[in-house]
């Protein structure tokens, strides 16, 4: 198996990219040599275990990257105590929960009567909702808004908490009673009703946002999936399934002999996938990632299996789900479901699930060219639109890689709430050539969201503490509408005019 490079030894002073890849928070950890095995395999009874993580001894903070970076267990995985740990908190991590829950407590009465009442409010104007809605994007949950943001060690305790008690199921259907959301449906319905449907009518209305009973049809056609003529659609999703089931077959007993460091890799990052999210910690679900996961590394030999790719699953399966279940998606029991059923959640997710991939594939290829041709035009973008931020960042030794590889291989999937990121990927589905270009403006815009914040942070370990738990907790559909106008202005603005990303001598 590749490396991208070897841990320096103490007396060698590290380098950022080439040689200390595996010190960059949210670096990747490829799993190459996944190559078409042989029809024929022979099977084993006994699965590769799971290694525990190691937990990593404590070491003294200094304002280095190097240092910070030494000082977290995991690119993917960075509990709450390394967190506490590497800020030098002068109050135990119990002090810290403590003080979080009476936050929480104070404010979370108000905000449940709040919306009580609107509740109250809805239901007497209207009881009558559409049987197929499943999920709210514009719920506003129980917990309070984000306060401003602290430099000292409890307000980044306080927000922590608050992003580990989030939920999904504040994902219901949208409010009835909002005229916008009626007429919304109304073209939707009448839109994926005909025949033929037309694809670019289809992008110009999900680009501002799917209604959800309507997300698992649209995403299949935006995503290629399924063709627009409705005659041919069984058929298609039929053969396509089958092709599905056949790639299992056939390659799926070599995880435990040929291609074991694949699926080992997969085995371990599995269990990681959204902690605090209860259906993905079902052993059934997992089941289905990792056969999902192991299918495309198999068929993608160029890149293989490469950690964080799992991240990108579940949107798709959290959408395709809804199609068959009516409860909370996030306390379902997936195994209530059919065979058939989840077979069908399986496939479909898979082959959306490539489709999204092989549009950004070069992201996952050796030395990752495509993250760092977007990391540079991002820095670019900063430079010329908020250069206070960026020469703040530079003072303090902040590279953009350190902090934007994530949002890059991620799509931002760890930095907003799954609600968010199923809303941002109806506008990404919505982009009929390469989503990525949009994909790197709204992380300009994620970022320039918070220049005041990150401009009253003044050194290194603030800076990345803030950069790696930005507080989004809370977020929904607003938000996400916000960020994305702003995106496109920047798009409109630079990726139209290259010229204007060239620096001055």
């Amino acid at each position: 198996m590749s490396s991208f490079g070897s841990q320096p030894s103490k007396d060698q002073k590290p380098s950022f990219w080439k040689k200390n890849a595996k010190n960059v928070p949210g670096s990747i950890k490829p799993v190459y040599g996944a190559q078409h095995p042989p029809r024929q395999v022979k099977p084993t009874t006994s699965a590769p275990s799971t290694p525990k993580k190691a937990s990593l001894p404590p070491r003294q903070m200094n304002d280095s990257f190097s240092d910070f970076a030494a000082s977290t267990e995991d690119a993917w995985d960075s509990g709450d105590d390394d967190v506490i740990s590497m800020a030098d908190f002068r109050m135990s991590k119990k002090d810290v929960q403590s003080t979080a829950l009476k936050v929480l407590n104070n404010h979370s009465q108000q905000q449940k009567q709040k919306c009580y009442d609107q509740c109250q409010n809805g239901s007497q104007q209207n009881s009558t909702t559409s049987s197929n809605s499943r999920v709210d994007q514009n719920r506003t949950d129980s917990y309070p808004t984000t306060p401003p943001h602290q430099k000292a060690g409890p307000g980044v305790g306080v927000r922590l908490a608050q992003q580990k008690h989030a939920k999904l199921s504040a994902i219901i259907q949208p409010n009835p009673q909002c005229e916008k959301d009626r007429m919304q449906c109304d073209k939707f319905s009448a839109l994926l009703s005909q025949s033929s449907i037309d694809l670019d009518e289809l992008r110009d209305l999900s680009w501002k946002g799917v209604p959800w009973q309507f997300k698992p049809e649209s995403w299949k056609l935006l995503a290629g999936y399924i063709p627009p003529m409705g005659d041919r659609r069984q058929l298609t999703l039929q053969r396509k399934r089958q092709e599905y089931f056949n790639f299992v077959d056939q390659y799926y007993d070599s995880r435990l002999d040929v291609q074991k460091d694949t699926f080992r890799q997969i085995a371990i990052d599995i269990p990681r996938m959204s902690p605090l999210i209860p259906i993905f910690q079902q052993k059934l679900v997992q089941e289905i990632f990792e056969r999902i996961l192991f299918i495309w590394a198999i068929r993608h030999p160029a890149s293989g299996y490469v950690q964080g790719m799992n991240d990108l699953v579940t949107p798709f399966f959290v959408v395709f789900l809804s199609e068959f279940i009516s409860e909370d998606i996030e306390s379902c029991d997936v195994s209530t479901l059919s065979a058939e059923h989840l077979w069908i959640l399986e496939s479909d997710t898979f082959w959306c699930f490539s489709k999204l991939l092989d549009s950004i594939q070069d992201n996952y290829l050796f030395a990752q060219p495509g993250i760092q041709t977007k990391v540079q035009v991002l820095k670019d973008i900063v430079t010329r639109v908020n250069n206070k931020l960026h020469c703040h960042l530079q003072s303090q030794q902040v590279e953009y890689l350190q902090f934007s590889f994530r949002w890059m291989n991620n799509l931002l999937t760890r930095e907003v709430p799954l609600r968010c990121t199923i809303r941002l990927w109806d506008t990404y589905l919505s982009e009929p050539a390469n989503f990525s270009s949009l994909h790197l403006y709204v992380c300009a815009a994620f970022l320039l969201k918070y220049a005041d914040d990150l401009l009253r942070e003044r050194d290194f370990q603030g800076l990345m503490l803030m950069l790696q738990n930005l507080p989004t907790h809370n977020w929904h559909n607003d938000e996400i509408n916000m960020l994305l106008a702003e995106a496109y202005r920047l798009k409109y603005s630079f990726a139209d005019a290259p010229h204007h990303l060239q620096q001055k001598s």
